[in-house]
């Protein structure tokens, strides 16, 4: 059983905990911290959007088309689907001369609720375009669309069906995460993602591999680690196009430029690099929470990083409040999580 990471207070009494897994390695595969089952296969979800983009810079498809910091950050991205994401979603697609059709990611409506209530007030459709997977998507096509002029064929046709796991776009992406990881995907676990492209089980061991080869080249062809590091220096410039007003992701990286990589996944999932360190973790929420997989990140972040940072503080100690803005309750790390890091410091 997995050790609590997280506990839920209300008042000063714990409420609710929240259990989970995390693997913190080098990028030889040597172990820094594991707690929890880091063997068990788990699906990433979003969190690998780094791992997935690697083709679209290592294949020159993001030089071939010209993609800007601000467009190959929102290649990791899951957004919140305000008006700079969907222009430069849109403005990728535009450059190959493609509309939001091509996009295979599904309809959402932006979670951003200021946004999603003007859209509604002025009797706006939401498009594939306000998907929070709408710039991996873009940057899946541009692959796709450098693949089929290379090819001599026509673009959107070749493109049509990059999600299928058998398309050679996601053969691409497989691929990369194969070579990150150092596991086979093709016999790992597979499911459907929410944006329809596949998506693999993993061990948070590997995982974690992953991320500290991202940060550091070690253990990656030139042109994977050409492309993590180029995707690092992206999100650095633009991270807003990663998460949004508010969100942790961007917040965090705002702060923290390139010495500190992360993205959450659907499910409770982190995965994060920190180049300086030569290390990358990887966490699980047993119970699938957001909020207790943001609190576990800010606070391996702090503890890493050897920081007293009122924003990380803030997260990994975040205040519950109810809809009169009493403060309620908290969340903070549990005694077995903060015990193992603190040990690190």
């Amino acid at each position: 059983m997995n050790p609590v990471l997280i506990e839920v207070l209300r008042g000063t009494t714990v409420e609710s905990q929240h259990a989970g897994a995390l693997a913190i390695v080098d990028a030889s595969g040597a172990v820094h911290t594991a707690l929890g089952d880091v063997d068990r296969p788990i699906f990433p979800r979003s969190a690998v959007k780094l791992l997935q983009a690697l083709p679209l810079v290592a294949g020159g498809a993001a030089e071939a088309y010209e993609l800007s910091d601000a467009e190959l950050a929102i290649a990791c991205a899951s957004h919140s689907g305000e008006p700079e994401h969907v222009a430069t979603a849109a403005g990728v697609l535009a450059r190959l001369g493609l509309t939001a059709d091509a996009l295979e990611c599904g309809t959402q409506w932006p979670s951003r609720e200021p946004v999603l209530r003007a859209m509604a007030a002025h009797g706006e459709t939401a498009t594939p375009l306000h998907n929070n997977c709408s710039g991996k998507h873009s940057g899946f096509v541009c692959v796709a669309c450098l693949m089929a002029r290379n090819a001599g064929a026509e673009p959107a046709e070749f493109a049509r069906g990059y999600v299928a796991v058998e398309h050679p776009v996601m053969r691409e992406v497989s691929a990369a995460l194969s070579a990150t990881t150092g596991v086979d995907v093709e016999r790992a676990p597979r499911g459907i993602d929410g944006c329809s492209i596949p998506t693999f089980a993993l061990p948070l061991r590997a995982l974690a591999l992953a991320f500290a080869r991202c940060g550091t080249g070690q253990g990656l062809t030139d042109g994977h680690a050409r492309a993590a590091r180029r995707l690092r220096q992206a999100v650095a410039a633009a991270p807003f196009m990663v998460g949004g007003t508010d969100r942790f992701d961007t917040r965090v990286m705002q702060a923290w430029g390139e010495r500190l990589f992360c993205k959450i996944g659907a499910e409770g999932v982190y995965c994060a690099a920190l180049p300086e360190l030569g290390l990358g973790l990887a966490l699980k929420i047993d119970d699938g929470a957001a909020r207790a997989a943001e609190a576990a990140m800010a606070a391996v972040a702090a503890a890493l990083l050897q920081t007293d940072d009122p924003l990380l503080h803030d997260y990994s100690h975040f205040t519950l409040r109810n809809w009169r803005g009493v403060e309620v309750g908290s969340l903070r790390p549990a005694a077995g999580l903060g015990a193992s890091l603190g040990a690190r410091r």
